[in-house]
């Protein structure tokens, strides 16, 4: 009873590869489009999924996304994002395990070059040590245990990192071997090393206490955060 929970704003190019990965073991299928003028829509409707709209802003549209959701465990999904195979009873395995409040995947870049290696070993062990997956991980949680934390918080940046330092009061999270293998355009944008550099300084900012609207604006190269 997997609800997938895919927020998209223009991402027309990679939703009909995310959607496939999810179909085998999702119960449902949902896309929350935060108002897409690329053609998301359709094209997610005709691969299968279910779309409902919000505002653009990723943590509304998840939130959006889980009060739309009949499943009993919910997994959030980057619209640029695909699964692995078999991985809903991995996650079955993961969430029936004693004490485990939620999880996410091992994550890979969808690149060849070494330095993407290098960066799919460093956040292996940072979530790992620190048990704080980010949402290109592909996060699940169970549907009771999402409410009960009151979901995500209404964030512009961070709302995957705040949900997961807050959620483990509920119990551990856990990091499954199998990998969900994420799109290297991110990474490719600024390159590997300002990526990670610009990453790392945020979190510090964060823990700092600069608002998450200026981080947003900061991270975003100074435009108006979603």
């Amino acid at each position: 009873m997997i609800s997938v929970i895919i927020p998209a704003l223009n991402e027309a190019e990679n939703i009909t590869k995310t959607i496939e990965s999810a179909k085998p073991e999702a119960k449902e299928l949902l896309v929350v489009d935060g108002g897409s003028t690329d053609g998301t829509v359709a094209v997610a409707e005709a691969a299968g999924a279910r779309v409902v709209n919000a505002v653009p802003c990723r943590a509304r549209q998840m939130n959006r996304g889980a009060e739309a959701a009949v499943g009993d465990v919910l997994l959030f999904l980057h619209a640029d994002t695909t699964l692995p195979q078999n991985y809903g009873s991995a996650v079955e395995r993961a969430l029936y395990s004693r004490g485990v409040a939620a999880g996410a995947f091992s994550l890979a870049i969808d690149a060849a070059k070494a330095k993407y290696r290098l960066v799919e070993r460093i956040v292996a062990f940072r979530s790992r040590r620190n048990g704080l997956p980010y949402g290109d991980q592909a996060i699940f949680v169970r549907a009771k245990t999402f409410a009960e934390n009151g979901g995500f918080s209404d964030m512009p940046i961070m709302e995957d990192y705040e949900f997961m330092r807050r959620i483990r009061c509920s119990g551990r999270i856990v990091i499954l071997p199998q990998q969900a293998v994420t799109s290297s355009r991110g990474w490719q944008k600024l390159g590997v090393v300002r990526t990670a550099v610009v990453n790392f300084l945020i979190i510090v900012a964060y823990h700092f206490g600069v608002s998450p609207k200026r981080l947003a604006c900061w991270y975003r190269g100074g435009r108006k955060p979603l």
